[in-house]
């Protein structure tokens, strides 16, 4: 008898059917991937094990008697996690708080500080990260936020916890803990529910693997069965090919950026480099780098910013983001969810929303041109949803992404920098990122592409700058691409 079922398990979105009729079984003590492109249906049903969402169809059984987690604490209570891909935290409380919102410690009705602290010391050196537990969240980086969601999962003693993209803020160290935590949780009976696009990930980690494909249920089998182009081809119903960049045989153009001495106090230093048009340059580093921190002094979201920026050969100011975009910059941020999209809004908003000048004459806004243009760009890149007056919060992660991308070739830059463009996407959606972003390079586009995955650096750019606490320490010419050579850089 497997440890959890879930049978005949159907959801419905307004206007998506997520999940159709999906059964799969789950053995103790295994860790049992599941994969497929963005809007299959994986979080979907994840969230459901977990008692965020209710099916609309279909039963949920643990070691054969049938449970309803309607919501996360009943789920809590049938020893139920989750790691959620998008972090939700309370920023302005500690992390030891956050980890025990709701079970809080009390004397007399008051918080017992001193055991509040303990015990979240204690839940931070389970997952073996070492932090300030009295440190605001809002002050932590993506990847720590990660670690404290993880620590918070485990730290209720779950005999099912589902990870769901748990790496895709983490850095090479962060994961390696993380990997070694699940090998401690499953020898003790757990059972792990993996949601993860990255295939090395999976082989490695995975016993047994389902496949979902719009909201279906494919296949599912041990990993030891499959192989990577089996599993894309299972995940996309097609052949996903890797080819070269067509940029890569192409002169680069006039030189669009130039950065001398850029530095912010704590974040970095005498940054230098340059982005020509019809080129693609890779910014490679650890986390805490300072790469996503230089980025956002370029696009001008860092007002002690110094140093000189030159568009087309011209100064720009630093520190205004309205000059930035009036040079024709734009920019792609790690963090989607707050920083690059108004989730309440709809998508034809959120892509016309940065230039709803260009759609402007006489102060009125040409709705059917902008329409027009958010369709094309939608289309284009297969951004799955009902229309493009669809809620953005209701879309999955890579078709958040995507709108993201497409709110920016909309307003016609000279210049893209884009930050972990591929982050919490499939396999096939990569493709196709990377596809669209060669291909606006070729159209003359320069872009600067920051990226935590080394292949996609080496396989995308035609030269990487590497950064390590704040400092530029090489850049590297596409001759000279190795992996071994961009992490002897990094490290």
């Amino acid at each position: 008898m497997p440890f959890l079922s879930v049978h005949n398990i159907t959801k419905y979105f307004p206007g998506v059917r997520a999940l159709d009729d999906v059964s799969v079984d789950f053995e103790k003590g295994t860790v049992h991937a599941l994969m497929g492109e963005n809007g299959a249906g994986k979080s979907t049903l994840g969230k459901i094990i977990a008692g965020i969402y209710t099916a609309d169809q279909g039963t949920i059984r643990i070691e054969g008697e049938e449970v309803r987690p309607t919501d996360p604490l009943s789920a809590q209570k049938l020893g139920i996690a989750i790691v959620h891909q998008e972090l939700a935290f309370c920023p302005n409380l500690s992390v030891a708080e956050n980890l025990q919102l709701g079970t809080m410690p009390t004397i007399r009705g008051f918080v017992a500080r001193n055991r509040l602290l303990e015990r979240a010391r204690e839940l931070m050196k389970e997952i073996g990260v070492d932090m300030d537990v009295t440190t605001p969240v809002a002050q932590l980086t993506t990847g720590q936020e990660q670690m404290v969601q993880i620590a918070a999962a485990v730290g209720i003693n779950a005999r099912i916890i589902i990870f769901d993209e748990p790496t895709s803020s983490l850095s090479v160290h962060e994961s390696e803990q993380l990997f070694k935590l699940m090998g401690r949780l499953k020898a003790r009976g757990a059972t792990l529910i993996y949601v993860s696009h990255r295939m090395e990930e999976i082989f490695q980690l995975a016993d047994t693997l389902t496949v979902l494909r719009d909201g279906r249920h494919v296949a599912t089998e041990p990993v030891a069965n499959l192989t990577r182009e089996k599993l894309i081809r299972q995940m996309v119903g097609r052949d996903v090919l890797a080819h070269r960049p067509n940029h890569l045989d192409l002169t680069p153009g006039e030189e669009i950026l130039r950065v001398e001495n850029l530095s912010s106090m704590g974040q970095f230093e005498n940054v230098s480099f340059s982005v020509r048009r019809s080129e693609i340059v890779g910014m490679a580093g650890l986390v805490g780098a300072g790469r996503t921190a230089a980025a956002k002094a370029i696009f001008g979201l860092d007002k002690r910013a110094t140093g000189k920026i030159f568009i087309k050969g011209k100064p720009m100011a630093v520190g205004n983001v309205n000059r930035s975009m009036k040079n024709r910059i734009g920019y792609l941020p790690e963090d989607r969810k707050k920083e690059g999209l108004v989730l309440s809004m709809n998508i034809s908003d959120n892509v016309s929303l940065p230039h709803i000048d260009t759609f402007s004459r006489l102060g009125f806004v040409d709705h059917r041109r902008e329409l027009q243009e958010v369709e094309r760009l939608t289309k284009r890149l297969r951004v799955k949803a009902p229309s493009i007056e669809a809620i953005t919060a209701g879309l999955s992660g890579g078709n958040q992404q995507k709108v993201a991308i497409a709110k920016w070739l909309a307003r016609s830059c000279d210049l893209l920098i884009v930050d972990e463009p591929t982050r919490g996407v499939d396999v096939g959606a990569k493709a196709e990122i990377y596809q669209l972003l060669d291909e606006v390079t070729c159209q003359g586009l320069a872009v600067l592409m920051i990226s935590s995955e080394l292949p996609e650096l080496l396989s995308l750019s035609r030269r990487i700058i590497v950064m390590r606490e704040g400092f530029v320490t090489g850049e590297l010419p596409y001759d000279r691409f190795s992996q071994e050579s961009v992490l002897n850089l990094m490290a």
